[in-house]
């Protein structure tokens, strides 16, 4: 718990409780989206009033006291543990520290109830978060009761991580985050080191570390965590008669706010999607077709399921090794969509670690990447496998994905002679012959050609460097649309008054771009480009009308050669002989007459009739 923290009359500062209140509810708003699998306890110990399933003293567990099991966080929780300052003194009470002749320990109690809470569930992290102002907890008691109280309530901790130990459990922890008081610093050593086992220059660089973790609690960015790791299980065939066995990991992927249920407008229950096919001719509802088809210069060609899906099999394996080419001959151009890593398994194929080791140092020693073929059933593609090096050094397209090798850190693979790096690659998709798309060419003379002068250049060239991103990262840029769902869903969840202020990442930095020397620039590039007196507005005005009039003027050539060719036909005879004309020239009465010309034959042919009067 916190001592109560003083502050001058004319301060308006939020007090300790306050601020742990906000950080912990923050927390829950962002695990509800990001690990909704996730579960919670909140225990609040020095406390007057006690409740536990161990009924120790001084510990207060606030929403699973009446259950063993730990609890996930829900839109109520949130809400009532967001206004627990209002009722907290009331109904719960703090002690401000451990009496002065007491034996009571209320650490070593909390500590105790953690454990019978983390007994529970089979979870890969399981973490105790330590809150609190108070360096010394023991600060108001002296002599042996304060040796032996700080000795077991250490010894309390150790054995709850050698708990946590032996049950398997992964990522296990005991974290402290301090608050500072006003008048002083939290002094680490004096019990908090011992208890979470930090020694020497540790000590003092943990105090900075917690503080950046307390803030990023508090202001985390609503994102989905991904649960699944591993996207596939691929074989992967070098040769013939040599096949490894390798897992894909999705380094980027997009993301969406989830899908939307419908609910039934009087019952809110879920309502079930389902599709039927209707027969056109008498409308009987029928099964799921089991034929495709696809027209080929008017002829319906019709496929089987099971027709399609063997035309669509075009490999054997998942994965086979076509050769191996030149990083050099890796282009900018050829990366579809981000690359997917594959990194190797002995799971099924015993073996597959050594062989992708030594493929893997081949090709960085030779500086070359595999041309492979991905038979995916759903779009067979050519991929490049790249070998990835701790200090990438290529460039081209391997300059792509360098951050996305940053965004992932593999586990070292242990052989039987020690450590070595780590053998991933990267799979980059590849496009097809059918696939590339040639630009139009353009041939200027060189009088037509644009060409920037050399004081142009030196003045964009000045601009540029006024406004460049220091550090850039895409990291740092949350996606407004995806954080306004969330924030909006949030408010709605909780029976919030007023939306949420969601800080969009991608608008210019306006502060910036006016400072003196940023403004200087862009107005001497301006003035290099333009000239002097050129006015924006006037310009765009200017080339709007010039538009609309280059527009006006396109609408009536092609109404007067619509007329031309209308002019043709005998139109008074339309009934008669109308099937036999062609849709080109039905549009071309509507087009000279201003009508529309959208819908079949017949509705063209009935809309010019109702033209004529007939």
């Amino acid at each position: 718990m916190f001592t109560p923290a003083f502050f001058q009359a004319n301060e308006k500062q939020e007090t300790h409780f306050h601020t742990i209140v906000n950080c912990i509810t923050q927390s829950m708003k962002t695990q509800i989206i990001g690990r909704s699998y996730d579960e919670v306890a909140i225990c609040f110990f020095n406390t007057k009033e006690k409740k536990n399933l161990q009924d120790l003293a001084g510990v207060y567990v606030y929403n699973v006291g009446d259950r063993d099991p730990l609890d996930r966080p829900t839109a109520k929780l949130i809400k009532d543990f967001s206004c627990i300052e209002d009722s907290f003194m009331d109904n719960i009470g703090s002690r401000y520290g451990i009496t002065a002749g007491s034996r009571e320990n209320t650490l070593y109690n909390a500590l105790w109830v953690a454990q019978a809470l983390l007994r529970k569930g089979y979870t890969v992290s399981k973490r105790i978060l330590i809150f609190t102002n108070e360096d010394n907890p023991f600060g108001a008691i002296t002599g042996a009761v304060k040796t032996d109280m700080i000795r077991t309530t250490v010894q309390r901790a150790k054995v709850l991580l050698a708990f946590l130990q032996d049950a398997q459990d992964l990522g296990l922890s005991i974290e402290l985050l301090p608050l500072s008081r006003p008048d002083e610093e939290f002094n680490m050593s004096l019990f908090y080191a011992d208890l979470i086992g930090l020694d020497g220059d540790e000590i003092t660089e943990y105090l900075p570390s917690a503080g950046e973790k307390l803030e990023d609690m508090t202001d985390q960015l609503r994102k989905r965590i991904m649960k699944k790791r591993r996207v596939k299980t691929l074989s992967f065939a070098i040769t013939n008669d040599v096949c490894i066995e390798v897992n894909t990991y999705a380094l980027v992927r997009p993301t969406t706010p989830g899908t939307i249920t419908w609910l039934d407008s009087l019952s809110n229950i879920p309502l079930k999607t389902e599709r039927s096919f209707i027969c056109n001719d008498t409308g009987a509802l029928l099964q799921d077709p089991q034929m495709r088809f696809q027209m080929y210069n008017d002829t319906v060609v019709k496929f089987s399921v099971r027709e399609l899906s063997e035309v669509k099999r075009v490999s054997s394996h998942h994965l086979r090794l076509l050769g191996f080419k030149p990083l050099d001959c890796l282009k900018d151009y050829h990366n579809l969509r981000p690359s997917t890593f594959i990194y190797p398994s002995d799971e099924h194929i015993f073996g597959s670690t050594r062989v992708f080791v030594a493929l893997h140092s081949s090709m960085l020693r030779l500086g070359r990447f595999a041309l492979a073929f991905y038979g995916n059933p759903t779009r067979p593609q050519l991929v490049a496998l790249v070998a990835q090096t701790n200090k990438p050094k290529m460039g081209g397209v391997l300059q792509k994905i360098i951050m996305q090798i940053h965004l992932y850190k593999m586990t070292h693979i242990c052989l039987y002679s020690g450590q070595v790096e780590s053998p991933g690659m990267h799979m980059i998709y590849l496009p097809y012959s059918d696939d590339i798309r040639y630009p139009e060419e353009v041939h200027l003379t060189s009088d037509d050609a644009p060409r920037a002068t050399d004081e142009q250049i030196k003045k964009a060239s000045n601009l540029l460097k006024r406004i460049d991103l220091k550090d850039f990262s895409v990291s740092h840029f949350a996606n407004p649309g995806l954080q306004r769902h969330y924030g909006i869903l949030e408010a709605l969840a909780l029976g919030e008054d007023e939306m949420p202020d969601i800080k969009d990442e991608t608008l210019p930095d306006e502060k910036g771009l006016a400072r003196p020397g940023v403004v200087k620039a862009i107005d001497e590039f301006k003035a290099s480009v333009y000239g002097e007196n050129y006015d924006q507005e006037e310009a765009e005005a200017a080339s709007a009308k010039a538009s609309h009039g280059d527009a006006a003027k396109k609408r009536k050539a092609i109404t007067d050669a619509a007329s031309l060719k209308s002019a043709a036909y005998d139109w008074a005879e339309l009934a008669d002989n109308g099937k036999d004309m062609t849709v080109v020239e039905l549009k071309s009465y509507l087009t000279a007459h201003d009508l529309p010309v959208s819908g079949k034959k017949e509705a063209l042919i009935s809309r010019i009739l109702t033209h004529l009067g007939k």
